[in-house]
């Protein structure tokens, strides 16, 4: 009789086991949904549905995005945090939901940007660009720091919030140039407001910025990134503009829940890889002012490097800066 027994046992551990076999090589058998914690039309929207569209060849299932927004990216966020590892809901965030907020909400925030999720890779980056009103009186970058050292305390800066990538660098600004000027924080974007003239300045997305500056309806100053943008050529970076070293970039990833298995985080990130390499979707968000990372840079390994990297760098800043969301 327990010989028997022991033999039932192997047998139904064995079925399990091609059972759970089975199931991992069918992997995806039904859409897959991408979270954007982020409103539609926006960048991180735009960039998301352009590889979703594009996953869907490599996967073989439709790839949804699903735009669950506020809380500065918390509620969608939260929502990939609090989903079954399986594989079938990822995360298109970015810098303001894996880095900043895990410093600014801090004991308030509802996942751990560390503990709650695993990497799955780096997509792409979109420099910074500092520009202002059209009726800026300054022509340049250091006439601009010298305009704002000469309206100390006047000054206003838009910002898509506080924690916001924009809120970061205009501190940063402050603290490298010297110069004080008041932040207003934008529940959307504050383009529009810049554009009428009602803000002085912004330290803005490419992607955001460049039409505005194209349509000449704003100026711009620099890029924050060691090369010019090829999309905006005639813009000096900041290292010639005068203000040397002072980099930001808004970058974006690819994250799912935490325990998602191996096997298929790794076909996950291979239809990533397949897609960044597509020569359509490549020029689709070079048009966006968007910068690819390179292929070495987009494994899941990288990402968790240059996620903790990003930490070390901002956190300390934002909480020197004494930056907390009320």
């Amino acid at each position: 009789m327990q010989r028997k027994m022991v033999l039932a046992s192997l047998a139904t551990a064995a079925a399990l086991g091609i059972a759970a076999s089975a199931t991992a090589q069918v992997y995806p058998s039904r859409p897959i949904t991408m979270i954007v914690p982020y409103t539609a039309g926006g960048p991180g929207d735009v960039l998301a549905r352009t590889l979703a569209e594009r996953m869907r060849a490599s996967l073989g299932q439709p790839v949804i995005v699903d735009n669950v927004t506020g809380a500065a990216g918390r509620i969608g966020t939260g929502r990939v945090a609090r989903a079954a590892p399986d594989g079938y809901t990822l995360c298109a965030c970015s810098l303001s939901t894996h880095v900043v907020n895990g410093a600014v909400y801090d004991l308030n925030l509802n996942y751990d940007v560390l503990k709650d999720f695993e990497p799955l890779g780096l997509i792409a980056s979109s420099p910074q660009i500092i520009v202002a009103k059209k009726a800026m009186p300054a022509k340049n970058l250091k006439e601009l720091i010298a305009w704002l050292k000469a309206n100390s305390d006047k000054a206003v800066q838009g910002t898509t919030g506080i924690g916001s990538t924009s809120h970061l660098a205009g501190v940063s600004f402050q603290k490298e140039t010297g110069t004080r000027f008041q932040f207003v924080p934008y529940r959307g974007m504050a383009m529009q407001d810049l554009v009428a003239g009602q803000i002085d300045l912004m330290i803005d997305q490419s992607s955001n910025a460049l039409p505005q500056v194209r349509s000449g309806n704003i100026k711009a100053y620099a890029v924050t990134a060691k090369t010019r943008l090829a999309l905006a050529p005639d813009i000096p970076t900041v290292d010639e503009a005068g203000l040397p070293g002072f980099y930001m970039s808004h970058w974006n990833a690819f994250w799912v829940p935490k325990r998602t298995p191996e096997t298929v985080i790794g076909k996950l990130n291979a239809a990533v890889v397949d897609t960044l390499a597509d020569p359509t979707v490549r020029q689709r968000l070079a048009e966006l002012g968007l910068e690819i990372f390179p292929r070495d840079q987009q494994t899941p390994k990288a990402l968790g490097a240059y996620q903790k990297a990003e930490i070390e760098k901002w956190w300390p800043i934002i909480k020197a800066a004494g930056i907390k969301a009320e």
